[in-house]
Order: C-alpha cells, then sequence, then structure tokens
C-alpha cells in the first residue's frame, strides 16, 4: 500500500519505503520531499500567485549550473495527467557518478508547482516509472482539487 502525504493544499501518493521530509513545510516553506531507499529524491514547492514558470525553472538551472560547472540542460515539455508541464531535463557528474535531475513546471488555478527529481543514472533507470507516478499522482489530486474549489 502506497504512502499518501497531504498537507499545504497537496495531495500525492509515494513508496511506502521511502523517506518523507516536511521539515521545511514545517518552517513555514511550501515544499515537501520524498527519498528512496537508495538516495534519489522527489520534491515539489509551491508558489502561489503569478509566476512564470520558464523563469522558475531557469532560475532552478542557474542554481544547478553554479554548482556543477559541466551541467547539460536540455528544455523539455511533457504531458502527466492531461497537463503539460515544462521544465528541464539535467545531466551532470557528482562523486563521479553521471546523474539526471528533471525540473517540471506546472500553472493550475491559483498556484504554480515545481516538480524536481534527482538520482544517479543507475538508480534513475530503475525508479524513473516511480517518480513519474508519483508526479502523475499529484497532477491528479490536484485536478479534483480544482473540480472541487
Amino acid at each position: 500500500m502506497p504512502a499518501r502525504f497531504e498537507g499545504l493544499g497537496l495531495q500525492f501518493q509515494y513508496p511506502d519505503n521511502w523517506t518523507l521530509d516536511d521539515s521545511d513545510a514545517l518552517l513555514g516553506r511550501k515544499s515537501v520531499t520524498v527519498y528512496s531507499p537508495g538516495g534519489a529524491f522527489w520534491s515539489v514547492a509551491v508558489h502561489f500567485g503569478p509566476v512564470d514558470a520558464a523563469k522558475l525553472s531557469q532560475a532552478v538551472v542557474d542554481t544547478m549550473r553554479q554548482e556543477y560547472a559541466a551541467l547539460e540542460s536540455e528544455e523539455v515539455s511533457e504531458i502527466i495527467a492531461g497537463h503539460e508541464l515544462s521544465g528541464y531535463d539535467l545531466n551532470f557528474y557528482y562523486l563521479d557518478l553521471t546523474n539526471t535531475a528533471q525540473i517540471r513546471c506546472l500553472h493550475l488555478g491559483h498556484a504554480s508547482y515545481t516538480i524536481f527529481c534527482q538520482a544517479d543514472d543507475r538508480e534513475f533507470q530503475q525508479i524513473e516509472r516511480v517518480l513519474q507516478a508519483i508526479s502523475t499522482s499529484l497532477v491528479n489530486e490536484l485536478d479534483k482539487s480544482a473540480l472541487l474549489g
């Protein structure tokens, strides 16, 4: 049975053997992260009011580039649960391992959402579908909330 997060106006399911870190939310920040047993993570942040998704995702890329000089980035868009999410796929080296990260932005209702996930490439290949399932769960729940609200 999957675990479920409910808070910050968000709901999503994630594997029950993953670890939830809602310490940012407890500090008043509008984000929550779940970690796989292997160290990968999936995170979502909520941004209320008008937010330019392109600028938001570019700011994340710029921040990552400061940390990882050889960062490669590719602008992408993908459909999740019937919604187009824009963002970037990133590749970089960390601790002699190649890593993949994905940034996806969505505007729905009165808020924008940034989804960020990252893993070393070996783990990413194993859990990519799990990361997609978490994102799909989130977007489906946001849709339900938008219909009710």
